[in-house]
């Protein structure tokens, strides 16, 4: 009897420890294992955070029918100044024990502890869109925001001729994908266009439309002369909001089409305002491959597959001429409703 109790004994060991080994290898990237990853964005209201969406929510699709048992978790604060909110998610994240997160910091300094206190609790971090100041992540998947900036002044210094002043409405303090956007704008005319002088680029739009419409009113009344006229050549602004506050203040002006124009990301209005010659050039990133790419990179992280440091999703300068060419296009109406069943 003693001896039958052994073997079961024996068996029940046996079988815990085979039991271990295949979690374990389910854990090391087996196809049937659920990943959960968290995709956190900067904000959930704008176009260019749902084509986001779109994206990641096109990686989850194409993962499962590939066989890769896989779920996208998506939640982000309501605006893009909300520092407090998305630690908060973060930190949610990491108690609810998820796989994997997939971040776009809206602070490049704020985030650091919360991604970090991610890692140390075993859960990787993809960045996207915006840059940390920190080295605890896996990847970093986003736009080369620097060279975007560039492309913006150098777009805006050839529909100038090359002379004239300018003025640039920056978005918010933190934002490390703006703020390069910014700095490549100025460096760009500084380097080659001795003749355009610029003439404000300390004033901030803020995370809204509508605190970027005050911002750019309060910039406009500053800018006019006694007659009433501009005073200034061309603008530019470095994302979504800001380009969408200022168009707002040039149309309530009368001054849309009259002043040189040049703004980043896309929106219906954006799109329609680029097509009426109000504005000249939008620089346009392709978010949906930025969301797909994030969760990919991510999944193959968790595989177990080395995955690069940094991956360019690229820019291009969206014109009233080229704007109708099908790949300009496609980023200038990103299909995000087909992903989002909207």
């Amino acid at each position: 009897m003693r001896k039958l109790l052994g073997i079961v004994a024996l068996l029940a060991v046996v079988f815990a420890v085979v039991g271990c080994k295949q979690k374990s290898a389910k854990q090391n990237g087996g196809p049937r294992l659920l990943w959960r990853i968290a995709v956190i964005p900067k904000g959930t209201t704008h176009i260019f955070w749902k084509s986001i969406h779109a994206g990641a929510i096109k990686a989850e699709q194409e993962l499962k029918s590939a066989g890769v048992d896989v779920e996208i978790i998506w939640k982000g604060p309501l605006k893009e100044d909300d520092r407090e909110s998305q630690i908060r998610v973060v930190e949610d994240f990491i108690t609810r024990g998820v796989s994997g997160i997939v971040l776009a910091p809206l602070d490049d300094t704020a985030l650091r502890a919360p991604v970090k206190d991610s890692v140390n609790n075993g859960i990787p971090v993809v960045i996207i869109d915006s840059g940390l100041k920190s080295e605890d992540y896996i990847s970093f998947v986003a736009t080369d925001n620097y060279v975007g900036g560039r492309k913006g002044g150098e777009h805006l210094a050839k529909t100038l001729g090359g002379k004239g002043k300018v003025i640039m409405l920056r978005y918010q303090e933190g934002s490390a994908s703006t703020m390069e956007r910014e700095q490549g704008f100025l460096d760009v005319l500084k380097e080659k266009y001795p003749g355009i002088e610029v003439v404000s680029s300390n004033q901030y739009g803020g995370a809204t439309t509508e605190s970027a419409y005050r911002a750019s009113e309060n910039l406009m009344a500053s800018m006019r002369a006694a007659n009433g006229t501009l005073t200034i050549d061309g603008i530019f602004c470095p994302n979504e909001s800001t380009a969408f506050g200022m168009l707002r203040a040039l149309q309530d002006g009368g001054f849309a089409g009259k002043v040189k124009y040049v703004g980043f990301d896309s929106s219906d209005r954006l799109v329609q305002a680029l097509q009426n010659g109000e504005i000249q050039g939008l620089v346009l990133q392709d978010p949906i491959n930025m969301g797909y790419l994030g969760v990919k990179t991510m999944v193959a992280h968790l595989k177990g597959e080395e995955v690069p440091r940094r991956k360019d999703t690229g820019s291009v300068v969206a014109t009233p001429e080229n704007m109708n060419d099908p790949d300009v296009k496609n980023l200038l109406e990103p299909d995000y409703k087909k992903w989002l069943n909207e």
